[in-house]
């Protein structure tokens, strides 16, 4: 029986995602797993090993070609394939289907929507909307999404969209916090957490301390946090009482 010969310069690799750079000239390609090279470029994934399939750099991944070490050297000034796996997955084009790009853009605006119905209510009934609802004004405002960014940041572009084109009357949805601050320094420290606090619900001294219960943004939550534990050396407490202060049920789409 004749025996196969396989070139050694081919690697056979099946169900994959390809990541293209053309550079000087060349054309290199990294196998992935599928739906792993946007979750790493988001930060999702951050061990290499679960995105791609090798670590051998390819001028064709269909065809198994692998790339000349020499070509490797004069391109990118190394032949650690790691190194250049990275900068290929950091900078490459991700080649996927016209299907598969429809699918990943469909199933991005879903989540970008059901984010922004989380978060976010209508100002006048203090009800949020539902993802159908945000989904529709998002198309009524001719928002386009963007495969490379992550959901969230494209949640707060929305927010901001819908609200500068009257799309939709929609604000952020806000927490309800507890502040326990030492009395030595409550009076110093109230002046310059009061301009970051919406609405004040009530302030109580104590033998001890200050309490106030407020409604905040959640933007301002890293802000209100550093301002009370620099004054206070760390002394200072805040407590999230809810996170989204609304009044139950859904808006509904008349």
């Amino acid at each position: 029986m004749a025996k196969i010969f396989t070139p050694s310069n081919r690697i056979q690799l099946t169900n994959v995602a390809v990541v293209r750079l053309k550079k000087s000239g060349h054309r290199f390609e990294i196998a992935c797993y599928k739906n792993k090279v946007i979750s790493w470029r988001n930060k999702v994934d951050t061990d290499l090993d679960d995105v791609l399939q090798s670590y051998s750099v390819f001028v064709n991944v269909s065809k198994g070609q692998v790339a000349k070490k020499e070509d490797l050297m004069d391109v990118f000034g190394t032949e650690d394939q790691t190194k250049i796996c990275l900068e290929i997955l950091e900078k490459g084009e991700l080649q996927v289907s016209d299907k598969e790009r429809h699918q990943h853009l469909e199933n991005l605006f879903k989540e970008i929507a059901t984010i922004v119905s989380e978060k976010c209510i209508n100002p006048m009934t203090k009800r949020p909307y539902t993802v159908t609802l945000i989904e529709q004004a998002m198309k009524d405002a001719h928002f386009s999404v963007n495969p490379n960014k992550n959901a969230k940041v494209q949640a707060l572009e929305v927010v901001k969209l819908l609200q500068s084109s009257g799309t939709l009357p929609i604000e952020r949805a806000q927490m309800k916090i507890r502040l326990d601050i030492p009395q030595k320094e409550a009076k110093k420290i109230k002046e310059k957490l009061i301009k970051v606090i919406n609405k004040v619900e009530s302030e109580e001294y104590n033998a001890s301390s200050l309490e106030i219960i407020g409604i905040i943004d959640p933007g301002s939550f890293r802000e209100i946090d550093e301002i009370l534990q620099s004054e206070t050396k760390g002394k200072g407490v805040m407590e999230v009482i809810s996170f989204k202060e609304m009044v139950e049920g859904e808006e509904k789409l008349e």
